[in-house]
């Protein structure tokens, strides 16, 4: 992987995203950067000085060494780039204020950090801190100890297990390293000849969503801190098939990629309402687009955290044809 470049956030005027790029034109590695964390990596290069910043799932680092800076993410292979460029380009994009840039949903992106330790900057407060544990870590977790332990894939079991609907959310902005990170699941999602044949539209807008409170048969909740609205798109799918047929590849696609955020929102922590009822002519107009809107899915963090529903037992779900 090479280093490409610094782009401004997707959601947010503050920020940065870093761009390293393979051989492939889809094989592209991302890293985003809040505010501070942007802040304390310029305050580590300004200094041309090394230091370490712990990324937000607190097990994976950004290392500053005189040569060369890596990037050491659970569960992913080793990321680095030469710090003098690494250097010149934050320093640089942190000159300038960037507006947000589109949302076009990437993938394999991961997410920093939460605090920063100079190596030339030993204080007692750094070295008596308290380790901060993460929205993840505390669903996931009970015990101190196991904080620094990488997540294991077999965790996802305990995200579907402890996920629950909710139709109250708590007015509390929703991080934007969080939004992303549902927004890049909806990209991994598996699609139809991997076309993606779907749209993601992110409403911000405070009036937007109260439109859409109207077209979704007044349910309140559509009026959530994050609201994404599905749509399909079969013109992305470029497949030798009947236009029927195409079309519900699209529908599936947008499906598909909604329940991947979904799970990806309550993986940090989050919960959601997934609206199924709406007036679909009412809610294009609304979007000002001519794709199917199939879902909507409403984010945030509930008032109230609730157990999960019992379910039917999978005797009476399963049938088994041998």
């Amino acid at each position: 992987m090479q280093f490409q470049t610094v782009d401004a956030s997707y959601t947010s005027k503050e920020g940065c995203r870093l761009v390293w790029k393979g051989i492939d034109d889809d094989d592209t590695d991302i890293v985003i950067l809040n505010k501070t964390e942007l802040e304390n990596l310029v305050e580590i290069l300004q200094k041309n000085s090394t230091g370490e910043v712990e990324l937000e799932d607190q097990s994976s680092f950004i290392r500053v060494n005189s040569d060369v800076t890596q990037f050491t993410l659970t569960n992913h292979r080793l990321l680095e780039v030469k710090t003098t460029v690494l250097q010149e380009q934050i320093l640089e994009f942190a000159k300038i204020p960037h507006e947000p840039q589109y949302v076009y949903i990437g993938t394999k992106e991961f997410y920093p950090s939460v605090w920063i330790h100079d190596d030339e900057k030993i204080s007692k407060e750094s070295t008596e801190k308290t380790h901060k544990q993460s929205l993840i870590e505390a669903i996931l977790f009970s015990e101190p100890e196991n904080l620094r332990q990488d997540l294991s894939p077999t965790d996802l079991f305990r995200v579907f297990a402890t996920r629950r609907s909710t139709r109250k959310f708590e007015k509390t902005k929703v991080e934007d390293w969080k939004v992303d990170k549902i927004l890049s699941a909806a990209d991994v999602a598996p699609t139809a000849g991997n076309f993606q044949g779907f749209q993601v539209f992110l409403i911000k807008n405070k009036k937007t969503k109260e439109a859409l409170v109207e077209a979704a048969n007044k349910q309140p909740y559509v009026d959530a801190p994050v609201v994404l609205v599905f749509c399909t798109d079969p013109s992305r799918v470029k497949l030798k098939f009947p236009p029927k047929i195409l079309e519900k590849f699209s529908l599936q696609d947008a499906t598909i990629a909604a329940s991947f955020s979904l799970l990806a929102a309550s993986g940090v922590g989050l919960s959601t309402i997934w609206i199924g009822m709406f007036d679909e002519d009412k809610v294009k107009a609304i979007l000002g687009t001519d794709l199917q809107p199939s879902s909507i899915l409403c984010i945030g963090y509930p008032d109230k955290k609730k157990p999960p529903k019992s379910r039917r037992k999978l005797k009476e779900l399963i049938k088994v044809i041998e």
